[in-house]
């Protein structure tokens, strides 16, 4: 499985939003330089961003995009969720899929730990974490 090129875009967006003072807001055009995103692309992902209630756009001449929600409160995986949907590492761990297979499978308790993992990961650290320089690095 891997990450579709907008769930990074919005990983990217939230963490430049996440690094500004608390409600400034900033033009998208400048994340897209500063983020070396397409600004195209970039407004979509904004779009989606904004409909989950994650940032705030404004137009205008004091307008931009700026968080919607304090940075403490998101986590990769919350971005991730909602670019992505639910996310399912293998057709069988996905909502309402049906496999025959099912009952005597002896991969799927192993692929949902595995999901699990990667989630808890995911979701460890927040934006706020990520954006500052207080974050221990751990050893490997």
């Amino acid at each position: 499985m891997q990450l579709t090129r907008q769930s990074e875009y919005a990983i990217r967006t939230i963490l430049e939003l996440s690094s500004l003072p608390e409600g400034e807001f900033i033009q998208s055009r400048t994340v897209s330089v500063r983020q070396e995103l397409p600004e195209r692309f970039l407004n979509k992902t904004v779009q989606i961003l904004a409909r989950a209630g994650l940032v705030e756009t404004r137009r205008g001449m004091q307008g931009g995009i700026r968080l919607a929600v304090k940075p403490e409160a998101i986590t990769i995986a919350d971005v991730v969720g909602v670019v992505e949907g639910k996310i399912a590492i293998n057709p069988c761990l996905a909502d309402g899929y049906h496999c025959a297979n099912r009952s005597e499978c002896r991969v799927r308790g192993i692929l949902n730990r595995a999901q699990e993992a990667m989630l808890a990961e995911l979701g460890r650290e927040n934006f706020a974490g990520l954006a500052g320089n207080d974050i221990a690095e751990e050893a490997v």
